[in-house]
């Protein structure tokens, strides 16, 4: 077993990259790729997580001088995933041209059977997990990036407005207000689907 406490830590590490050492972001690398990739998998499609886990550690490197020393690294790096995660949507909704589809009549089922249910929790408790996940990215597609990011840390992740707002580099008033909005444009999406009203 290797002694851990002959490594370099990591302001160690970076103020070697700052120095000129840019070999030495392979050990940021090999020490935060499974952390990183881990959040980008909750916010990308899975054929995109590996390239934009790339793109967020092209964007650590490139702002390393902005790193200050007293902070948390793991959290700044999170930080740099989640708004890479952002972006990505940001862009591919800017981009987009193919109209979205229509949920089947099995989304449909799945979706009566959820939609009284106004719980943080209620994707994840009623029905297939595979087919919650499935109406969830449906109606994700149909919001903005901002909403979806909202959403997707605030009440699937259950991260704090405060958490959320760290991460997005947003203020909490900001969060607070989005986190309201998009919700209730979620549960419009969902309940117009099914032909009901809006869920207040």
């Amino acid at each position: 077993m290797h002694n851990t406490s002959s490594k370099p830590s990591d302001r160690e590490i970076i103020q070697r990259i700052i120095d000129g050492d840019a070999d030495a972001f392979a050990q940021i690398l090999t020490k935060y790729k499974d952390h990183v990739m881990g959040i980008v998998n909750r916010h990308v499609p899975y054929n995109q997580v590996e390239e934009t886990s790339h793109d967020a550690f092209i964007r650590a490197y490139q702002s390393l001088a902005t790193f200050r020393g007293e902070d948390n690294f793991r959290h700044w790096l999170s930080s740099i995933a989640v708004r890479t995660c952002y972006d990505f949507w940001r862009e591919r909704y800017k981009a987009r041209e193919i109209p979205m589809s229509s949920l089947t009549e099995k989304h449909q089922e799945w979706l009566e059977n959820v939609i009284s249910d106004t719980s943080d929790r209620a994707f994840g408790e009623q029905g297939s997990q595979k087919e919650a996940r499935e109406v969830l990215d449906w109606a994700l597609d149909k919001l903005s990036a901002e909403d979806r990011m909202v959403l997707e840390l605030v009440y699937l992740e259950g991260q704090t407005v405060k958490e959320a707002a760290e991460l997005l580099g947003w203020t909490t008033a900001n969060v607070k207000i989005r986190s309201f909005r998009s919700r209730r444009k979620l549960h419009k999406l969902l309940s117009g689907s099914t032909g009901e009203g809006m869920i207040q």
